[in-house]
């Protein structure tokens, strides 16, 4: 199969890459909204949402990276801000 982009991956791997940005830029987005409104119940399930996304079997097929652990990193950048995961 070809490369895309000049970067060495296949075109499967690029999109499964976007695919994993996009959550990660949707996650702190929602983080974001929740930091200026803690009661954004939307953004709050958006984060719900996303956390069960970065743990799930399909997250561990797309990317190598730890899900766990790219939670921890984004919740970092809030710190005050607090999503049970129920």
């Amino acid at each position: 199969m070809k490369r895309a982009d000049g970067l060495g991956l296949d075109p499967y791997q690029t999109l499964a890459n976007a695919v994993v940005q996009q959550a990660a830029e949707d996650y702190r987005a929602s983080l974001k909204r929740l930091a200026r409104d803690p009661e954004n119940h939307i953004a709050a399930d958006e984060i719900k949402d996303l956390r069960r996304f970065f743990r799930s079997g399909w997250y561990s097929v797309l990317t190598s990276v730890d899900g766990e652990y790219l939670i921890k990193m984004l919740d970092a950048e809030y710190p005050d801000v607090e999503v049970e995961d129920k």
